[in-house]
């Protein structure tokens, strides 16, 4: 998978752990909203298009970098939150 941006909402980790505690997260974040993007039937097969076979093989990339791009534009909150909750027990031990 490619390495995400940081999303504009935080400041640009200082340490690189940081920065890969950052991309681990939005990694993260990004495979959660793909699944639900695919539970809400994005990436489907339309009968009407007669993809065939081809066009369900490759729906799924579609939809994973739909997630990505969602990510990159701030996403649901969920990189977030991973990260200072990671970070939190990190700074605790």
């Amino acid at each position: 998978m490619d390495s995400l941006p940081l999303s504009g909402a935080l400041p640009p980790p200082t340490q690189p752990y940081d920065a890969k505690l950052m991309q681990a997260a939005q990694k993260l974040e990004a495979s959660f909203l793909a699944e639900m993007l695919k539970s809400a039937g994005y990436g489907a097969a339309r009968d009407a298009l007669g993809g065939g076979a081809g066009e369900e093989q490759f729906a799924s990339f579609l939809v994973d970098a739909q997630a990505k791009q969602m990510v990159q534009a701030g996403g649901i909150g969920l990189a977030e939150h991973l990260y200072h909750s990671l970070k939190d027990r990190q700074n605790e031990g």
